[in-house]
């Protein structure tokens, strides 16, 4: 069955990422395109981006400081309302309770009726990529903390009221069933790409062209020339 075209707004959302650049290629289009449209849109970053370079002897406080600098101006590229970064060293992400606990206290904070987060069960891309531990650990983490720990006030009750999440989009996915048209907003996409200059080396280019053909393969699931697709799931419904 062809995923869904769906064209549903919330008045709220939290998208939950590990690294600096991951919630810009994952969803930056659909962040874009809900927060063009009214939607308040929050952003949680969990690590720190320590470890994201490839030089032996890299200047790491500068590096992070760099990669907070690009999340923030990719946020407004994409009219994302707040920023939240945890600070967690890259390749240090669990599970656990500690990070369980931080981000029921966001979603209670935040209240959103949308999550984004990557699909933890997304491992094997081909025979040439596997997703990052990461995006596993954050992904798994999300899932147990929108349900049922923030919707269950015996759960971590020190972290606020209870919240139930309605509904979750899990991007790269494997099994995604709804595609969001980014057609009016790519180009918003393509420029919060852009901020995260210290990733893509001496030219973007290639990251941009990337981006547009995977859009460009998930607008034709949805009969638009560009989309994001996610693997939805509704909670309570």
């Amino acid at each position: 069955m062809a995923p869904e075209l769906v064209a549903d707004v919330p008045g709220r959302a939290l998208a939950i990422y590990a690294h600096p650049d991951d919630a810009d290629v994952s969803c930056g289009g659909t962040l874009a395109r809900w927060a063009a449209s009214g939607c308040e849109v929050h952003l949680v970053v969990c690590a720190k981006g320590d470890k994201g370079s490839s030089e032996p002897g890299a200047d790491v406080p500068a590096l992070v400081e760099a990669r907070a600098a690009e999340v923030a101006a990719a946020a407004l590229e994409l009219g994302v309302a707040r920023v939240h970064r945890l600070g967690v060293d890259d390749g240090e992400l669990e599970n656990d309770h500690k990070l369980r606990c931080e981000l029921v206290r966001l979603i209670r904070d935040v209240r959103p009726d949308a999550v984004v987060c990557p699909d933890p069960t997304a491992v094997f891309f081909g025979e040439h990529y596997y997703n990052h531990r990461d995006h596993r650990i954050v992904g798994w983490a999300v899932l147990d903390s929108v349900s049922p720990a923030a919707a269950s006030p015996l759960y971590f009750p020190t972290s606020g009221p209870a919240w139930t999440v309605g509904v979750v989009y899990l991007s790269a996915s494997l099994d995604a069933n709804v595609v969001v048209d980014i057609t009016s907003v790519i180009d918003r996409k393509a420029a919060a790409i852009l901020c995260h200059r210290s990733q893509l080396g001496e030219s973007g280019e290639w990251l941009g062209v990337a981006m547009r053909e995977r859009a460009e393969q998930a607008g034709r699931l949805g009969g638009v020339s560009f989309a994001e697709a996610f693997r939805r799931v509704r909670l309570g419904q």
